[in-house]
């Protein structure tokens, strides 16, 4: 039987498990019913880490979680706020998120954002939009879903 884990899908480190390739981590929604992040995620016995992808020009509408966070900016840039509080954070910006604190966080539409982000396990990855909704991501104009599921660019006729 596998070990428990609080956001679904997630791995459980411990109990001999101490490495983890993460390009090989099954890919688990991050965000489900406000954000398009996905990604690997690894939970220990207090804290969990994820390598979370969102594509471009897509992202996380206002929402909040028990936990406290930090993000790492791996690739790309980030744009949103935190507790009201403009952020723009490139690649290689450290971005807290205190817990109850809420954010909002989106890729810029030049490329897709790689982030690793770090959480203390009061709950799982996923948190709770502040409109009480859970009616979807954010999309820049011109971003939206397409039929598989990811987002991209549309195609626009000149």
């Amino acid at each position: 039987m596998a070990a428990s884990t609080k956001t679904a899908g997630a791995l459980k480190a411990g109990r001999g498990k101490y490495q983890f390739r993460m390009a090989r981590v099954r890919k688990v929604p991050a965000g489900t019913g406000y954000s398009t992040s996905y990604g690997g995620v690894i939970e220990g016995a207090r804290m969990l880490v994820g390598l979370i992808n969102k594509p471009r020009g897509t992202g996380s509408r206002m929402h909040s979680h028990r936990n406290e966070q930090f993000n790492y900016v791996v690739k790309g840039t980030l744009k949103g706020s935190v507790n009201g509080k403009r952020i723009v954070a490139p690649a290689g910006t450290l971005i807290y998120i205190p817990a109850n604190a809420p954010h909002t966080l989106v890729s810029t539409a030049k490329e897709d954002v790689v982030f690793l982000a770090l959480k203390d396990l009061s709950q799982g990855i996923i948190g709770k939009a502040v409109d009480g909704t859970m009616s979807g991501p954010h999309y820049d104009p011109g971003f939206g879903p397409h039929r598989n599921g990811s987002a991209a660019r549309r195609a626009t006729k000149k």
